[in-house]
Order: structure tokens, then C-alpha cells, then sequence
């Protein structure tokens, strides 16, 4: 990690504050979260955060998508961004919420996935479009507009830009990923 380590007893009034929040809101389930992946860089600028963690809450836990389908879009924004972290974690819940492995497998070779799903299928092909095209095809956009509500896709569409603002945090400060979770990319710092 580029950011040298910081003990929890060792934050600020403010940075604890958030610690502090972010270990008691729907990430901490009785685990101690505050100080791993983005979260140890975002108690170090409470202010921002704050603010970037209040959105990630909403978009992993208030939302009206399917688990399966955030995670597939979440899978294959870590996978663009080869953000260790992001994806080590996510794969896991996403297999949780139903995605097959060797869809998770072809989202991680950079190939493109057979999905039995069309909520998942039309969920990575807005974020590889996205990601690759920067922009949505017409097609997939019409797909996605008779399989989602406008809440729905504005939803999806956050999510994807949310877990960019991840990636980017911890491929910056490069996160490392905590034992036992496994490394997908070894070879990168």
C-alpha cells in the first residue's frame, strides 16, 4: 500500500467518525470493514469519504435490482480496472447471489459470458460498453429499457460509476488485498 499504515487508536476525531459510521452501517456486520480496501483511504479524507461512502451504501444496499445483476456490473468494472480488491470481493458475493462461477470466470478472462439470465446479461453488456465504448448501444439500451424501469437503469448506471470511483482508489494507492481473500492479479502491485 502507498498510504503507510494507520491503526484505528491512531485516527483523528473526524477520521474515527467515519471509521466509526462505516463499521456500523450495513458494511460492518460484526466484522471489522472501516480500515480495509477503499474504506482505509477514505477515513484519511473524511469529508470526501464520507460523501463517496454514503453513495456506495445506497448502491450496494437500497436499491431495486437484483443482487445478481449489480454484481455482475461491479464484477466486470473491477475486472476493467484489474482492481484487486473490488473483484476478489465481489466475485464472492456474487456467486452468493446466484451468478455462476464461469460467468465470473469469463468476465475474467475478457471473454464474453453465455448468460442464462437477461438481467445479468444486459447488466455487463452496459458496463463493458461503458467501459470500452463510453457509451451504451442502442440496442442494449432498448434491452435494458423494457427489462429495467428508469429508476432501475439510473440505479445501474450509478452503481457502475460508483465502483469506477472504487477501482480507481485502490488501483491509486494500490490496496492491498487482505488475507484469506485470494489475489486475482498477483503480478500487479
Amino acid at each position: 500500500m502507498r498510504l503507510k499504515e494507520l491503526a484505528v487508536e491512531s485516527l483523528n476525531p473526524e477520521q474515527k467518525a467515519l471509521h466509526d459510521k462505516i463499521q456500523q452501517g450495513p458494511r460492518g456486520a460484526g466484522r471489522e470493514i472501516g480500515m480495509i480496501g477503499p474504506f482505509g483511504v477514505w477515513v484519511r479524507a473524511p469529508r470526501i469519504g464520507d460523501a463517496v461512502q454514503q453513495v456506495g451504501a445506497v448502491a450496494r444496499f437500497e436499491t431495486s435490482l437484483p443482487e445478481a445483476v449489480k454484481e455482475v456490473a461491479i464484477c466486470t468494472v473491477g475486472v476493467h480496472f484489474r482492481a484487486k480488491f473490488e473483484f476478489s470481493a465481489h466475485r464472492r458475493l456474487a456467486m452468493r447471489a446466484g451468478v455462476d462461477e464461469a460467468i465470473l470466470d469469463a468476465i475474467y478472462e475478457g471473454e464474453t459470458p453465455s448468460f442464462t439470465d437477461e438481467g445479468q446479461q444486459v447488466a455487463y453488456e452496459m458496463a463493458h460498453q461503458l467501459l470500452n465504448d463510453k457509451r451504451i448501444g442502442d440496442e442494449t439500451y432498448v434491452r435494458a429499457s423494457r427489462l429495467f424501469d428508469e429508476t432501475a437503469l439510473i440505479e445501474l448506471v450509478s452503481i457502475m460509476g460508483y465502483y469506477c470511483c472504487v477501482s480507481l482508489t485502490l488501483n491509486a494507492f494500490e490496496v492491498p488485498v487482505p488475507s484469506p481473500m485470494p489475489d486475482p492479479w498477483p503480478e500487479l502491485p
